[in-house]
């Protein structure tokens, strides 16, 4: 099966780690770096604030100023700690053909794709795929997406989850791509027994993916060879979230403490 990973430059666990994963059970063809630019992510944020509105965004930027000062420190240390156990486990990352972009539909990338020849693309990435690109590998294009699908679709679905107290939809789902925003067909969930009182909902999006890994191979290998069928997600609700609000930080901070004293 050759494979083909599309990811973003600065996020070394999906570029080094799940690499060599993706290497260590199939033909990993290249990989799709994306490198985006400034006006990318301002062109982001105004779609953050046309969705939530300026006042909502406010907290948006209060969440983002409470992780950088008080979480992402430990955070990093967890991630350097995961990326040495993946690089343990299947070695350095592969050297194979690579591509830098700074959008995902770009015909350079499009046309990369077509040149690899990929059976199935492993998409961790923000950016939406378009069409053309979709149809190019013969299996599939598949997103290991933060979140229960269809209840959490979108951003940051284990945050929301958390939040919510919906602590039975706090994992991952396999899908496949199409032309919406997470609503392809389902092919699992996944979760671990996570800590919320001492993992910040970061990490609990990136070790569900660490934790399953032996998994999603087995999946994916059963979707290659026609063995996997879709999920029935018919009558389920479904809901598109965005980014983290710091109000709804505190509250689930509060019900965390509140539990544990129980």
């Amino acid at each position: 099966m050759r494979t083909i990973l599309i990811c973003h430059a600065a996020d070394t666990f999906d570029r080094e780690g799940l690499a060599a994963w993706l290497a260590s059970f199939s033909q990993l063809a290249g990989i799709v770096i994306l490198d985006e630019t400034g006006p990318q992510k301002r062109a982001r944020i105004r779609r953050e604030i046309k969705r939530v509105g300026w006042l909502r965004f406010l907290d948006v930027i209060a969440m983002r100023f409470y992780q950088r000062l008080a979480l992402a420190t430990r955070d990093r240390a967890w991630m350097d700690n995961a990326l040495n156990a993946l690089r343990h486990r299947y070695g350095p990352p592969p050297t194979v053909p690579h591509i830098v972009a700074s959008n995902v539909n770009d015909e350079a990338v499009v046309q990369f794709l077509r040149d690899t020849r990929p059976d199935m693309v492993i998409a961790r990435c923000k950016q939406l795929l378009k069409k053309k690109l979709i149809a190019i590998p013969r299996i599939g294009t598949f997103v290991f997406h933060p979140g229960i699908c269809p209840e959490y679709r979108n951003a940051h679905g284990c945050f929301w989850a958390l939040t919510r107290r919906d602590l039975q939809r706090v994992g991952m789902t396999l899908l496949a791509i199409d032309a919406g925003v997470d609503t392809g067909p389902v092919y699992g969930y996944y979760s671990y027994p996570f800590d919320e009182r001492h993992e910040s909902h970061v990490v609990i999006q990136y070790r569900v993916v660490l934790e399953n890994l032996h998994a999603l191979e087995a999946r994916l290998c059963d979707i290659a060879n026609g063995l996997a069928q879709p999920l029935d997600t018919r009558g389920h609700a479904s809901a598109s979230w965005g980014q983290p609000w710091f109000t709804r930080y505190v509250s689930w901070r509060r019900a965390v403490a509140k539990a544990g004293a129980a």
